[in-house]
């Protein structure tokens, strides 16, 4: 039987913010891409002390992707109709290291616990959609080794065959291209360098990094 798919990491492209408007009060959702929990209540008290005339600043955040922490706060809301959807709009988009700060201006119409909750979890929906989401990927760092007579050429069938390149080391002995390749194509990379290279430019392993491509997760 086929394993299901991993699920991809997903988090925000960029820090940002949107307003939406419910029954005259206005609803700001700001996100932040955050690499642990301290780092998230840091910027939830940046944005409580620039919005501290707001009735409300209620907050969620989701850090880690293996060991996962989730945090959620109604600031004064009644309890689950603020943080606890935010959060859950987090979980469901399948988002990691973020934080989301949603600030209320009260304007004078009561929405009840429904209306809140969707107020609450629409905004953060909405702000997600505003900044976009990209997906992270664990990229192997290979350094390929070439002799100076055939580095630039090389570093040009790199960039034409899809390659990233993400640095180029001149030295007396060659020239060292650092290359990002996806783990999964590690032994069609090597095959492609032999081939390229008629054999004379090796590709050593020089630890992982994280790259990220844009992200839909519409339908």
């Amino acid at each position: 039987m086929p394993q299901p798919a991993a699920k991809p990491t997903l988090t925000i492209r960029a820090d940002g913010s949107h307003e939406i408007e419910v029954k005259r009060s206005r609803f700001i959702c700001h996100l932040a891409r955050v690499g642990d929990e301290e780092a998230a209540q840091e910027f939830i008290a940046r944005i409580r002390k620039q919005y501290w005339d707001a009735r409300h600043n209620c907050t969620a955040f989701v850090v880690g992707a293996e060991q996962r922490r989730e945090r959620s706060n109604d600031d004064g809301e009644p309890g689950g109709t603020a943080g606890v959807p935010m959060l859950e709009v987090l979980r469901r988009r399948g988002v990691t290291d973020t934080v989301a700060v949603v600030t209320r201006y009260f304007g004078g119409v009561l929405l009840g616990a429904g209306g809140l909750v969707r107020a609450y979890g629409g905004a953060v929906s909405a702000a997600l959609d505003e900044v976009g989401l990209a997906q992270r990927h664990r990229v192997a760092l290979l350094v390929v080794a070439a002799d100076h007579s055939r580095a630039g050429r090389l570093e040009n069938e790199l960039r034409a065959a899809g390659h990233s390149v993400r640095g180029l080391h001149y030295e007396a002995a060659g020239v060292r291209i650092e290359v990002g390749v996806p783990e999964d194509a590690l032994a069609a990379f090597h095959a492609w360098l032999a081939e390229a290279s008629g054999g004379s430019a090796t590709a050593v392993a020089a630890g992982h990094f994280h790259a990220e491509t844009p992200w839909s997760d519409a339908p």
